[in-house]
């Protein structure tokens, strides 16, 4: 396939010059061949003899005109604008000549043909710097290995205009296009070389807005533009003395440890002294935070040249020591992979920086930059916009700037980078910009770009946002440095992602233990006789008379001996502070012990109060009628203080928690409305379709509620609200799937950040996943949310998982993950039917005083008898404790109650993670006659089983009980989620539920 696009990427590129608006001057020259070959250039001829046209066709066609009309004989102004065929200028009658002045003669001055000509000419030359515009990139000298030759596009020569040799030196009308009112067609490519095709090459005529076009040109072109833009000779000696540090550093880890990975950055260096201007003019313009993510090459670099990381820590690393305190727990990771925070501070700006942990999973740390910067955004604007209504809130990103590290192999491979770039502009994911860079190192592991894309540059993906692209030579740092500052200031300005695409090489291989000859040795071979960036700045800069060599060798060896020191100092070093609970997180702590209730109950009067203001809609909405009915419902059940449902319970824990002080964030598909059509969180007027969302309007001083639809994203919208909670241990934030089926095109987020980001990089979060769960015979993608992978990776108390079966205690866990001193993941089965059954309600009293979250709920029988159908024997009597999670205990509710069976008790096991052993043993030590089965509705080798069978055997063992191993009771083992028929899945439903009560 590759190979391919590549045919039809040269079959384009050839042809590219036949677009519309090259239209009449096309015609023109085929006109031309038509009465003489030989009167066009060769390449025309060519072409054009390609095309078999006869001439006689052509010049019929040619005197016809393009809309079968004979051609004026005289030019006019209304033609002029389709030919380019202008009335000569008539001189005005009014105007008296100038004193001293010639008279005017009698004729107008210049024939119509010559102002003709004149301004083909300057139509011909604009059409020139357009194609440069456009194209001059591809020609750029942007490969420091040399190893890719350049493509010859005809459209940047002026043959193709038709220009000719003589007419290189002849002045011609500019208007002050490049800042030239006149100008030859030699001055004029020399221009546009040097500004388009020379070490930088930018992509930006794909934009749509004139202003930010006319922004890039205006910062790049002009007969003076590299001169205005050159460095100072304090700016020179700053980047070199970056290269010098991050050259050094490798080198010295090279000979120090030689083979040990390092993922270095030997060859890319010149990105040291380009983050060192994002961040300097990033300061200058506002800019006090930035969010970095980036891969594992140059990470280590990026730490100490950068983030200003003691080399003495590092070293210590590599000597096999700890930076982290010894008396914080953690599984740890690889020093490549670790995050860190710092503040740097130039021309008196003082901006913070943070390096965030992530997997080797490439790419895959993007989204979570993302959320990070949003969640710290939005500490800066309720700040700012404190005591006004929110209405007339500011929302100014530019404080905080995401920045985004990127390998040319990844950033063209992986899906999240397309699903990033989908957020930038959408309502509840902004972040005013993501500056990109790309270390292109022109090979992925061991696979060449033609073998790794479709598409000519790796950063391509970046033009469905319109974003600029920079594409840079390496091995050139002003240049680089250069692209940096003004895709720096492109986002401060436009509030849009901007991508630095660095040309460069790895000077080794995948890792310093791997050979790349093996299937690269042309490449290296090359490698291998270039001389170091460092080194070929370091030659210039003398050359140029900035310093002396010996200044240069004198701050090298400065540089090297002051590593010595450090290397030393590691061996001694000691951590002394882990930043895990800095900042946003101070006042968090680690768990202590297994009471972990927190206090959720909310006074009746105040969720009564609450409930009307939820269902209070005020008469100017047009709100449609049917949900009109479901809100009056909910008034009604407020007002009774009994069967709440759970859309009702849900609006009440926001509402709640929102007057408390904790903003409440939901983000997912639909989740607006609700995939059910249950939740219903912002009303659409049915005239303006403007959006009434009541958790905003409840009155008094109280938090915002943010809920926002989604784009069809799993990953990276999971992993955007993982940042974001990452960051912010006060607002409870929430992502919800579709569908629970669909959370496995999360899977990486869940596997490298969720389930075991705080034992690897001392990082807590507070995320809540909400997972529509059950089966209801909606078919094998409409069933299972996948419990058993949660469940698989429980350990070391990582995170949460529940599967409630009430509103009451659904009301308390979400409030449970604020009002407790510790933050853990929380991933809740949430449902789907049970929504709207009759017997999966609450009362106001199960969320007031003296209410808590359940682990494990009792049987009906014993508290709503009601509700049950049938009088439940006495704890000695009971034959079989049926142990089940979720929608299955409605199952079997229903079932008991026709067959009549009042022996058998059903309790509910509402959380599996931290397992609730306290509270079963009290539980399960009630009945000691009885047999214990487990019943799930999910196959044996799917839900809940493989993970309870172990736990139920250990609580047991402990307990003076008949039974001391549960017995499995649900569908057999299955390769797929659920049946796809409703009769297949009613009759395993009647299976299981009649041997559960047999």
């Amino acid at each position: 396939m590759a190979d391919d696009a590549g045919r039809l990427n040269q079959v384009f590129a050839e042809t590219s010059f036949l677009y519309g608006s090259n239209a009449a001057f096309i015609e023109e020259l085929h006109d031309k061949w038509a009465a003489d070959p030989s009167s066009v250039s060769a390449e025309w001829r060519g072409f054009f003899d390609q095309l078999r046209d006869s001439a006689a066709t052509v010049q019929a066609s040619s005197a016809a005109g393009s809309w079968g009309r004979s051609q004026a004989t005289e030019p006019t102004e209304e033609t002029g604008v389709f030919d380019g065929r202008w009335p000569a200028p008539k001189a005005d009658p009014k105007a008296k000549p100038a004193a001293g002045a010639p008279a005017a003669p009698a004729a107008t001055g210049a024939s119509a043909e010559e102002v003709r000509a004149a301004a083909h000419d300057s139509i011909r030359v604009l059409m020139l710097i357009r194609s440069y515009r456009v194209r001059g990139h591809l020609q750029a000298t942007l490969d420091p290995l040399g190893i890719e030759a350049r493509t010859n596009n005809p459209e940047l020569t002026p043959e193709f205009y038709g220009f000719t040799e003589a007419d290189m030196d002849r002045p011609i009308y500019l208007d002050g296009v490049l800042g030239l009112q006149t100008g030859t067609i030699r001055e004029v490519l020399a221009i546009l070389n040097r500004t388009y095709c020379g070490n930088i090459g930018i992509q930006f005529m794909h934009i749509a807005e004139p202003e930010e076009k006319s922004w890039l040109q205006q910062r790049f072109e002009g007969p003076d533009a590299f001169e205005k833009n050159g460095f100072t000779r304090e700016g020179k000696i700053a980047i070199l003395n970056k290269l010098i540090e991050a050259e050094g550093f490798e080198r010295f880890l090279h000979k120090r440890f030689p083979g040990t990975k390092r993922f270095g950055l030997d060859g890319g260096e010149a990105m040291v002294p380009a983050l060192e201007q994002m961040i300097k003019r990033g300061g200058a313009l506002g800019v006090d935070e930035i969010v970095i993510g980036m891969a594992h090459r140059g990470r280590l670099n990026t730490l100490a040249a950068v983030m200003g990381k003691p080399y003495r820590a590092i070293f210590h690393e590599f000597q096999g020591g700890s930076t982290v305190p010894s008396d914080i727990e953690g599984s740890g990771d690889v020093k490549y992979h670790m995050g860190a925070s710092s503040n740097r501070e130039f021309d008196g700006n003082h901006v913070h920086l943070s390096l965030t942990a992530n997997p080797s999973h490439l790419e895959i740390v993007n989204p979570v930059v993302l959320g990070k910067a949003r969640a710290k955004q939005a500490f800066d604007i309720r700040e700012a916009n404190a005591g006004l209504p929110e209405a007339q809130w500011a929302l100014d990103r530019s404080k905080v700037m995401p920045l985004l590290i990127h390998g040319d192999a990844a950033f063209a491979g992986q899906g999240v980078v397309a699903e990033c770039f989908a957020l930038m502009g959408l309502k509840g994911y902004r972040t005013g910009g993501t500056m990109h860079f790309v270390i292109n190192n022109q090979i992925g592991f061991t696979t060449s770009p033609r073998n790794s894309r479709s598409s000519p540059y790796p950063s391509d993906v970046a033009l469905m946002v319109q974003a600029p692209i920079f594409h840079v030579n390496g091995d050139d740092p002003e240049a680089v440095v250069f692209a940096a500052k003004v895709a720096t200031e492109f986002r401060q300005k436009f509030k849009k992602d901007v991508v630095v695409d660095m040309f460069c090489y790895r000077r080794f291989g995948h890792n310093e233990g791997d050979d790349p000859t093996f299937t690269q040795p042309v490449m290296y071979s090359k490698i291998r006789s270039l001389p170091s960036t460092r080194e070929i700045y370091s030659k210039r800069l003398v050359e140029e008379g900035v310093l002396s060599a010996a200044e240069v060798d004198a701050e090298i060896a400065r540089f090297e001996a002051y590593l010595d020191e450090q290397f030393e100092a590691g061996k001694s070093f000691v951590a002394d502070k882990a930043d895990w609970l800095d900042g946003q997180w101070k006042g968090v702590g680690l768990p202590d012990g297994e009471e972990r209730r927190g206090d959720t109950a909310v006074p009746e009067a105040k969720l009564k109060d609450l409930g009307h203001r939820l269902t209070t809609i005020p008469n100017q909405v047009d709100i449609h009628k049917t949900l009109k009915r479901v809100i009056d419902a909910r008034r009604a059940t407020i007002d009774k203080g009994t069967d709440i449902d759970w859309a009702t319970a849900e609006s009440l824990a926001f509402g709640s928690l929102l007057t408390e002080g904790f903003p409440v964030r939901l983000s997912g598909q639909d989740s607006v409305r609700g995939t059910f059509s249950q939740r219903h969180s912002g009303i659409v007027d049915q005239t303006t379709e403007e959006r009434y969302v009541p958790l905003n309007n409840l009155g008094g001083d109280h938090q915002h509620f943010e809920v926002i639809d989604s784009a069809l994203s799993e990953e990276a919208v999971l992993g955007f609200e993982y940042g974001y909670a990452l960051s912010d241990p006060n607002t409870l934030v929430m992502w919800e799937a579709q569908f629970g089926d669909f959370v496995n095109g999360a899977q990486v987020v869940i596997d490298q950040f969720i389930s075991s980001g705080e034992r690897k990089w001392l990082r807590m979060c507070g995320l809540t996943m909400l997972l529509p769960h059950g089966y209801e015979g909606q078919g094998p993608e409409h069933s299972s949310a996948r419990l058993e992978r949660f469940l698989q990776q429980c350990a070391e108390d990582n995170m949460q998982v529940a599967n409630c079966t009430t509103p009451a205690n659904y009301f308390h866990i979400l409030r449970r993950q604020m009002h407790r001193p510790f933050r853990k993941p929380l991933i809740i089965m949430t449902p789907k039917s049970l929504l709207r059954h009759k017997k999966a309600v609450s009362t106001l009293k199960d969320m007031a005083e003296g209410s808590s979250f359940h682990r494990v709920l009792h049987d009906d029988a014993q508290t709503r008898p009601e509700v049950s159908g049938i009088t439940i024997k006495g704890d000695k009597d009971i034959r079989r404790v049926v142990l089940c999670s979720g929608k299955v205990y409605y199952d079997l509710l229903d079932a008991r109650e026709k067959k009549g069976v009042n022996d058998v008790y059903l309790m509910r096991l509402e959380q599996f993670y931290p397992w609730p052993i306290k509270s079963l043993s009290t539980e399960l030590a009630r009945f000691p006659n009885a047999e214990l089965v487990w019943c799930q509705e999910e196959p044996k080798n799917m839900g809940g089983w493989t993970f309870v069978d172990p736990w139920l055997e250990l609580t047991l063992e402990k307990l003076d009980v008949k039974s001391k191993r549960a017995r499995y009771v649900g569908r057999p083992a299955s390769a797929s989620t659920a049946a796809g028929l409703m009769s297949r899945h009613l009759k395993e439903l009647e299976a299981f539920t009649s041997e559960a009560l047999a």
